[in-house]
């Protein structure tokens, strides 16, 4: 299909198809496809040729775009161009309602609760984010971390799996200072929770 819109282009066979993400919509990245000149890639650019096609992919796309595939799909029930890519913008956080003033210790500038917000931030959030969720610490009192769980944790019926034996497990191993962790979650005002059918 690419090879057959280049054809319509001058110079053709000298075209290169050049992919850059261009932002995010409904979760997903959105992308630009145009025909340019390989010869115009730079250095950081990635460069691949396969079947008469070369395809650039620009430098600042390269990391989001790893894995992802090129391939026909549907678009309002015509034959398209879809990008599949196993990689996704972050969940957008949406502002909190309510304030947590009954919680002690909501001052987290200090050196541990830095370090809990570091776990959560490179190990923590990376993971539940596929399911569209993330967890902030919103104190630290006494050894005691408060986490709070959005988006697709928020109303989750794993979420207590999830806090036991992942988020609390992360926080303890790489903080020692941390000798619980407690959920402050509202769970019940949760307006899009992950599910996932049972497996059969």
């Amino acid at each position: 299909m690419v090879l057959g819109i280049r054809a319509g282009e001058e110079n053709a066979e000298s075209l290169a198809l050049w992919l850059e993400i261009s932002g995010a919509a409904r979760g997903a990245y959105t992308y630009d496809m145009w025909f340019q000149q390989a010869l115009d890639a730079s250095p950081d650019d990635s460069v691949t040729s396969d079947g008469g096609l070369t395809v650039v992919v620009a430098a600042s796309s390269v990391d989001r775009m790893a894995g992802a595939t090129l391939d026909v799909g549907e678009t309002a029930g015509e034959p398209g161009l879809v990008m599949l890519n196993p990689n996704g913008p972050a969940p957008e956080r949406p502002a909190v309602q309510g304030a947590l003033e009954d919680l002690p210790g909501t001052d987290l500038s200090g050196p541990v609760p830095q370090r809990i917000i570091d776990v959560l931030d490179q190990e923590v959030n990376p993971q539940i984010a596929m399911h569209g969720g993330w967890a902030d610490l919103v104190a630290f009192d006494d050894g005691t971390a408060y986490v709070r769980m959005l988006g697709g944790c928020q109303g989750c019926g794993l979420a207590s799996l999830t806090l036991t034996q992942g988020i609390s497990v992360a926080i303890q191993d790489a903080v020692p200072e941390v000798t619980a962790v407690v959920d402050v979650t509202d769970h019940a005002s949760g307006t899009n929770p992950y599910y996932e059918p049972a497996k059969k």
